[in-house]
Parts: structure tokens; C-alpha cells; sequence
């Protein structure tokens, strides 16, 4: 007797523009980074978050790295993470040379614990990283009022929050920085993708030239240098512009696929109750 077949944890939602863009993408010749569909999504997650910087990158998990690179956290530091999380949220600052401190979460949301967290703040703790689990916001307000209070920056870990809100604010706009995901197993995908939202407009110059393997390219596309020179140490996070056409797709009918997503928890939910 053969075993009955696995339940997929996710299928894959298309909306059938992914061809016709990246056959657009293809005869554009554009294939590299920062093409016109990479400008196209920036410009719509911007908008969709009502401000903010956002930069593409190769994944989420990037993101959080290029987060930790521009916080400068370096050996001996400390980053307070939630118990409860994906391994990137730990691994990006570990790899940094930081310290996790594991807060414990709330058994509600399984968000990270606010009211537990101030006890792990101290001299080191350079940077809070709250995850908003499953898409339910974070009580940002006690989180980020803890980490003021400690001169530490709030890196919000919003993989699973594109579309959700706090209060009528995005979420992905109440931290210093923020890391969206573009997996294929999110509300919209790419395959895998990410993006790094800039909310402190001081660290967006250096930002730029982090996630562009340390040079001031970003400021040449714009026309403000001649060729490009290096600037420091970075790295190349910088998707091709082949995946943002997909995703471009997806985040012009996000509302859609959104919809789609609540409707089946719905039958969940009604299914399960009875």
C-alpha cells in the first residue's frame, strides 16, 4: 500500500503576467541589476509602504545581513532575537560576530515577548530584531520605546508582514531598517528575493554602496558621478532584473493573492470549528 501523498505546505500563486514580463525583461536586453523592472518594484514597495528607501535584494536573509553590515555589528555586540523565529534572524548578526540573546514570545501572536524584553538590553545589545509572525504586527510601540530608551536600533524582520499594518502603519515602516522576503512561500514571490527598507534617511547613501559590492555605482545610475569608484568593503545583493519582473507581477496584484491567502485560512477555520 503506497503511503497517501504529502499535503504541500505552499503552491505557488502566478498571476499570469510573470511571462509577458519577463519576456519584456528578455528582449530589454537587461538581465543584470538595477534594471527597469528592479526601479519599478522599489518604486511599489515605496508606495505600498508610504515612505522609506527600499532596496532589492538577492533574498531575505540578505537583507538582514546587509542590515547587520550597516549597523557596523562586529564582535562582542549583542542582538536581542525572539525564541521563536527563522534561522536567518539569528544567523545574519551571529555572522557578524554578535551574541544572540533569545527573548522569549508571547503565546498570542508568538511575536517576541515586549513586556520581557527590556531585562536584555544592556552595554552590548546593539540592535532588536522583532519578527512579526504569520503577519501579525508586533507591539512596536513597547519595543521600540525599550530600545530608545537604550540608544538600540530596532531592525524589524517583516518576511511575513508585506500587507499587514500596526496602528495604519506598515509594517516594514516602524524600525530603523527592515528586511522584506520575496520567497516562493510568501503572499508574493519570486523564487527567491528580498528587499532592505531604509527608514533612517542617513544610512541610505552607505546602504546603497553596501549592497553594491562597496562602490558608489547607485549614485552613477542617477548621474550624480562619473564612473563609479569603490568606497569600502561590501557585497553584491543586487538581484537580476529576470526576478524582479517576476515579482513586479506579483506585487501589482498583491491585494489578490492577499485575498486569496485569507480566504483559505477561512475555510480552515470554519472546517476546523466544526
Amino acid at each position: 500500500m503506497e503511503p497517501p501523498a504529502p499535503i504541500p505546505l505552499n503552491r505557488v500563486s502566478l498571476t499570469g503576467a510573470e511571462l509577458g514580463n519577463l519576456e519584456t525583461a528578455l528582449n530589454g536586453g537587461h538581465l543584470g541589476a538595477d534594471g527597469p523592472f528592479t526601479r519599478r518594484c522599489e518604486a511599489l514597495l515605496e508606495e505600498m509602504l508610504g515612505g522609506g528607501r527600499v532596496l532589492l535584494t538577492t533574498s531575505g536573509t540578505h537583507a538582514l545581513e546587509l542590515a547587520a553590515l550597516l549597523l557596523d555589528v562586529a564582535p562582542g555586540d549583542e542582538v536581542v532575537v525572539p525564541a521563536f523565529s527563522f534561522p536567518s534572524t539569528a544567523s545574519a548578526f551571529a555572522l557578524r560576530g554578535a551574541r544572540p540573546v533569545f527573548c522569549d514570545i508571547r503565546p498570542d501572536t508568538l511575536n517576541l515577548d515586549e513586556a520581557r524584553l527590556e531585562a536584555l538590553l544592556g552595554g552590548r545589545t546593539r540592535a532588536v530584531v522583532p519578527v512579526h509572525y504569520a503577519g501579525i504586527g508586533c507591539e512596536m510601540e513597547a519595543i521600540t520605546a525599550a530600545a530608545d530608551r537604550r540608544g538600540t536600533s530596532v531592525v524589524e524582520d517583516a518576511a511575513l508582514g508585506l500587507g499587514g499594518q500596526r496602528h495604519g502603519l506598515a509594517l516594514g515602516r516602524l524600525g530603523r531598517l527592515s528586511a522584506l522576503s520575496f520567497h516562493a512561500t510568501k503572499a508574493a514571490g519570486c523564487g527567491v528575493g528580498g528587499a532592505l527598507v531604509v527608514n533612517d534617511p542617513g544610512l541610505v547613501e552607505r546602504a546603497e554602496v553596501l549592497r553594491d559590492r562597496g562602490t558608489d555605482r547607485a549614485r552613477m545610475l542617477r548621474g550624480e558621478v562619473g564612473p563609479y569608484t569603490w568606497q569600502e568593503p561590501g557585497s553584491s545583493w543586487a538581484p537580476s532584473d529576470l526576478l524582479a519582473a517576476v515579482l513586479c507581477a506579483q506585487l501589482e496584484a498583491l491585494s489578490a493573492l492577499l485575498g486569496r491567502r485569507r480566504r483559505i485560512w477561512e475555510r480552515y477555520q470554519e472546517a476546523l470549528a466544526t
